[in-house]
């Protein structure tokens, strides 16, 4: 399913969707999907011990030895913390009167130190006023189309998860920016939605699978829905997680195990 940003269904409306067309709760998948993993595992790498585990992402997923990461600038990365942050603000209903100011305040306030607040420092009055005007129209595009999203449904922000494969050969990590639902209950509920200031194509494809896959092996339980929204366009991309899905998942990630690996 795909909503553009002049659909009047919210971001949040679409991912929750209707609870009486809801799947039961799949607790059966996970441990196949985690077999099939370790068997396709085993076949690149062996049974030996690497000395560095090989670290997975969604990002990598999508990455070639002559791919060019075009967020990967400086005022790039800034715009993508920003939005992140945004969306954390927006899950809990905090209202932005000053997208900009705001969003930067709130990441300040979080106390961390590190390169990218170095960065922002450094930035001339020219580069900030560019990056202030950049925020501002991807935190406008987000908010019109998210929608309220209810304290019920548990939202959580910047959720993270490790999963470790091949005898700790090779660890899966992921963080997901907002996570609604929870795995209680009878039917799947748990919605996943990723957020880029670019516009969609085919890795975020790839991340919305990845995703689904390693929640599903967190939790032991299948999601109802992966997405993937782009601030810079409004688009949203939305999939039913089911075993289709979740299996493309699967060769995936140990296509990109035997790349990695190649590549070492």
């Amino acid at each position: 399913m795909t909503i553009v940003l002049d659909s009047p269904v919210s971001v949040v409306d679409a991912l929750r969707g209707d609870r009486t067309l809801r799947p039961r709760l799949d607790h059966a998948s996970a441990s196949g999907l985690r077999a099939q993993l370790e068997d396709g595992i085993y076949d690149v790498l062996g049974a030996g011990r690497l000395d560095r585990p090989i670290v997975v992402r969604a990002a990598s997923l999508c990455q070639t030895p002559d791919s060019t990461n075009l967020g990967a600038s400086t005022l790039g990365r800034l715009r993508g913390v920003l939005i992140n942050q945004a969306l954390r603000l927006m899950s809990i209903g905090v209202h932005i009167d000053s997208p900009f100011d705001d969003v930067v305040l709130a990441w300040r306030g979080q106390g961390a130190t590190n390169t990218l607040i170095d960065a922002m420092d450094r930035l001339d009055d020219d580069e900030r006023a560019r990056l202030a005007t950049d925020v501002t129209a991807h935190i406008v595009t987000l908010a019109r189309s998210l929608g309220e999203v209810p304290g019920r449904w548990m939202p959580r922000s910047s959720v993270r998860a490790a999963q470790t494969l091949g005898g700790g050969n090779v660890i899966l990590r992921d963080v997901i920016d907002l996570m609604i639902g929870t795995t209680g209950g009878h039917v799947a509920s748990v919605a996943l939605f990723d957020v880029t200031t670019s516009p969609l194509g085919e890795g975020a494809e790839s991340a919305m699978r990845f995703h689904a896959l390693v929640q599903t092996l967190r939790t032991s339980t299948m999601p109802l829905r992966t997405a993937a929204f782009s601030s810079a366009t409004g688009e949203i991309w939305i999939r039913d997680v089911d075993d289709e899905l979740l299996q493309r998942g699967v060769n995936e990630v140990v296509a990109c195990v035997r790349q990695m690996w190649k590549l070492q």
